[in-house]
Formats: structure tokens, sequence, C-alpha cells
């Protein structure tokens, strides 16, 4: 598959005298066929769960406020929690705050030199993926 994307990049640049020639290049690129390695994705996920941790700033405030109110108001938001609704936006939360805590510290071992080789970083990697799908089966094991 390598060899037929230089081959047909080499077509495109020959075919205007050493200029890429856009016409000639692929249209479509598959990201669903693109195979990352599990360093990537767990760096991908991170950024997504930063992002899902980000749009649930807003809320925080407000949930931690209604909390503090008083007992009936702390009922109240136990059992809003609770409701079918509410349960996968607490899955995701819960999701997203793990990830991110357990991807950054990785990350963060990363810069400090701990673990950059490449097969420790693809060993933490799968200990991170690893952990989170434990973390996610006990969370719908005990939402059962």
């Amino acid at each position: 598959m390598a060899r037929a994307a230089a081959a047909s990049r080499r077509k495109a640049v020959s075919a205007v005298g050493g200029r890429l020639d856009p016409a000639r290049l692929p249209r479509f690129l598959n990201l669903f066929a693109i195979r990352f390695p599990v360093g990537a994705l767990v760096s991908i996920g991170h950024r997504i769960s930063g992002v899902c941790l980000l749009l649930f700033v807003p809320w925080a405030p407000d949930l931690l406020s209604r909390s503090l109110r008083g007992q009936a108001e702390y009922d109240a938001l136990a059992a809003a929690l609770r409701s079918p609704w509410a349960a996968p936006l607490v899955f995701v939360f819960l999701w997203a705050f793990c990830f991110h805590l357990v991807a950054g510290i990785r990350h963060l071992l990363m810069d400090a030199g701990l673990g950059a080789r490449l097969r420790t970083a693809r060993a933490s990697a799968r200990i991170v993926l690893a952990l989170l799908a434990a973390l996610a089966l006990l969370i719908a094991w005990r939402a059962a």
C-alpha cells in the first residue's frame, strides 16, 4: 500500500516538471482505514477527554453550589444524577476525568524522560487503556 502511494506521488510530481499536480493526487483519505499506533490512540483520547472536561466546566460550579445548600437540595441532586437520563452523562464525565488523569500522568512522566523509549511508551499506553477498560467495566457493573 505504501509503494502504491509513493508511485502515485511520483507520477503526480513528474507530470508537471517536478511540481505537484493537484489533479493527479488522491482525493480521498479514509481515516478509518489508517491503523494508528497505540500511543497515538492514547494521545488522541487524552485530547478528547480534555474537551469533554472543558464542556463540563460551566455546570460544575452550579452542581457544587446546589449540593452545599442543604440536605434536601443534596438529596434532590443525588436523585437527579441517579436518573436514567443522567447516567450516560455521569459515565462520560467519570471516563473523561479518569482517562485525562491517567494519560496526563503518562505524558508528564514521558516529558520527564521516564518511559520515553518506544517500547516502554507503547507498554505504558497499553497500561492506560487496560486501566480505563477495567474502570469502564467497574462503572458499568456498579450501575447495573
